[in-house]
Formats: C-alpha cells, sequence, structure tokens
C-alpha cells in the first residue's frame, strides 16, 4: 500500500515536534538511531511511524494497536522498512506484556513512546464505526470490533443514572440527567439504532441557547460514549505507568492528549514521577529518594496556528514528555494511587 499521509486519513499531529523530541533518546547511541527502540503504542493509521522510521533508518519500531483495520493499513504503508518494524494487536495498558512478546527484555529495554490518544482519523473516517456525530451509522464505537460493548447496548441498556454518570463523568455534559430522561422516554417506544437518532434526541434534550455555543450540542455525549465502550480512561490509567517503566535510563516518553480528562491523568502520573521522595524538610537528597524523570515540556504544548489551519484536528492536542534520569528505585506508580 502506498500513498501520502493524507490518503491513509491520517495527517499526523505535531510530527515535527515528537521527532524533537523523541530524537535525541533514539540517536543517543548511534546518529541514525541503530540499535534504538521505539514503541508507538497507538498506531493508527501508521503517520507518526513512517516520519520516525525516515528519519531515523537504523531505528527499529513496535508499533500497537487494538484495531485490526488500523494494524492492517499500518501494516502496507510501513512494509518498505522491512524487518525494522514489529507489529501488534494490542491495548496500550498491555504495552509491556508486548514489548516482551517482540523480543525485548521488558523494564529499561525501551528508548522511546509515543501516545497519540483518542479515537484516531483514521476511525473517525469511516463512518460505518459510529464515532461521527457528522454521518448517520450504527452506535458502534468499538476501537476493537470484537469488544462486546457497543454504544447501543449503553443507550438501550443502561439506567438512567448509570446512563447520567457516563455523560457527566466522560463527557463533562452540564445536561448529563436531562439527556439521560430524554434516552429512557425514547427507547420506551423504540430503540435507539443510529447515530442520527442520538444526535436527534440531543437537539431535542439540550436547551437552544446551549445549542449554540461551545461546539456541536453532541460533542461532549459522544465523546463520553467513546470513552465508556472502550475503556479509554482506566486503560490509559495503567498505560502511562507501565510505559515509564519500560524506558531506559536517557529514554523518552511523549503523550499527545486530545481532551481534559485524559490530560488530567497524564500530568499527574508526570507530576509524580518528576517530584523528589524525600521529605522536604531535609536540606539534602536522600539517595534514591531523587525524581526518576525530569520534564521536557513546560505544561502542554499545544500546536501553533500553522499547523491547525492546515490540519484541524490538532486544535485541541496537549503534548507532555519526559525524560528518564535515574534507574527505577523500586518505588514505581500503581495504579491505585492515581
Amino acid at each position: 500500500m502506498t500513498g501520502t499521509p493524507a490518503d491513509f486519513g491520517h495527517v499526523p499531529v505535531l510530527a515535527d515536534r515528537c521527532a524533537a523530541l523523541l530524537g535525541p533518546a533514539l540517536t543517543r547511541h548511534h546518529g541514525d538511531g541503530t540499535g534504538a527502540v521505539l514503541v508507538d503504542a497507538t498506531l493508527g493509521a501508521g503517520g507518526h511511524a513512517e516520519r520516525f522510521l525516515t528519519d531515523f533508518p537504523g531505528l527499529h519500531l513496535v508499533g500497537l494497536d487494538r484495531d485490526p483495520e488500523a494494524l492492517e493499513i499500518a501494516r502496507g504503508r510501513l512494509a518498505k522498512f522491512g524487518d525494522r518494524v514489529t507489529l501488534r494487536r494490542s491495548r496500550y495498558d498491555e504495552i509491556a506484556s508486548a514489548v516482551t512478546e517482540s523480543g525485548y527484555a521488558g523494564h529499561g529495554s525501551v528508548d522511546a513512546i509515543l501516545f497519540d490518544l483518542g479515537v484516531s482519523s483514521m476511525q473517525l473516517d469511516q463512518v460505518q464505526r459510529g464515532f461521527s456525530y457528522a454521518h448517520d451509522a450504527p452506535l458502534d464505537m468499538r476501537m476493537d470490533p470484537d469488544g462486546a460493548l457497543t454504544a447501543a447496548d449503553i443507550l438501550n441498556g443502561y439506567d438512567r443514572d448509570a446512563l447520567s454518570d457516563i455523560l457527566h463523568r466522560y463527557g463533562e455534559e452540564r445536561f448529563a440527567r436531562r439527556i439521560a430522561d430524554h434516552i429512557v422516554r425514547r427507547r420506551d417506544r423504540a430503540p435507539l439504532r443510529s447515530t442520527a437518532d442520538l444526535v436527534e434526541l440531543l437537539y431535542e434534550a439540550i436547551p437552544a441557547p446551549a445549542r449554540r455555543t461551545g461546539g456541536h450540542p453532541a460533542k461532549r455525549t459522544f465523546q463520553a460514549l467513546r470513552i465508556a465502550v472502550n475503556d479509554e480512561l482506566d486503560v490509559l490509567r495503567d498505560a502511562v505507568p507501565a510505559a515509564l517503566g519500560l524506558l531506559a535510563v536517557g529514554g523518552r516518553v511523549a503523550v499527545m492528549a486530545y481532551q481534559s480528562l485524559e490530560d488530567r491523568i497524564v500530568k499527574r502520573v508526570f507530576a509524580e514521577s518528576t517530584t523528589s521522595r524525600t521529605p522536604v524538610d531535609l536540606p539534602v537528597e536522600l539517595p534514591g529518594h531523587g525524581p526518576e524523570f525530569r520534564a521536557l515540556t513546560r505544561g502542554a504544548e499545544r500546536a501553533d496556528a500553522a499547523e491547525v489551519a492546515s490540519n484541524p484536528r490538532s486544535a485541541p492536542v496537549r503534548l507532555r514528555a519526559l525524560q528518564r534520569i535515574a534507574a527505577p528505585s523500586g518505588s514505581a506508580i500503581r495504579r491505585g494511587e492515581l
């Protein structure tokens, strides 16, 4: 499979900046990346992977995605790089086992890791997947088509309180209760079957003044359902600490988030990782208690106006990056602490 990034329905976001942030870790032993390992934990259509493999001709890449269609597209796109590419069907919270199964030793074996979170451009462009409120399609929203739960299952099967909780927690939707009431009343007449059914309901449920501000009125509900269907936030809470544990000293990780719920999780894990564990009242750093990582970005970086103009999907991105500066001290971040 050949073509430009646009032919694959995917223009990689902040590709230049990601290469600049992760490049020093990939070239610290050899200028062309020979011997270095990059894990693209959210492979998608392979846009970022292609950029790194081209820029660093000695690099080996391990690409993960839960979506078999994405893997097939990426496999064709990256075929020209031959055995420098290993692809695995995997959720990114399974990153440690995926790296081990790809032939690497696990902890301390990876030079750089990239996460490009959320729904991919390719998935949005495949209308039948039901991710977009701009096109009529079945209420699916599964990133892994073999997943058991669909958006239709949630809308037609969950009770009013559970629906309201999902919309409020994952979509930060201030009309969550009102929308849940409309869903329950509507499905008593007939199940919701398509994205058009849901969009029509949302226009009825959300007051007219609120519909005129804050973007499309379906945006938050579709986000909430997608997150719930794919268990995205719990997966992320596991994935980021697991990824940090894989990095060698000098290794780097970059994470691109597209909504505040994802970014809060990343921000919290990164803050924990860059903070000393020496008690604040001690005048010197205790051995083994210093931070294991340092921040490479000042807060979250955003796409500039030129990139947003050429690639509108970059508008909400928040990019954060870290470098490992010390070996693990045995006090690994645990998901339950987040």
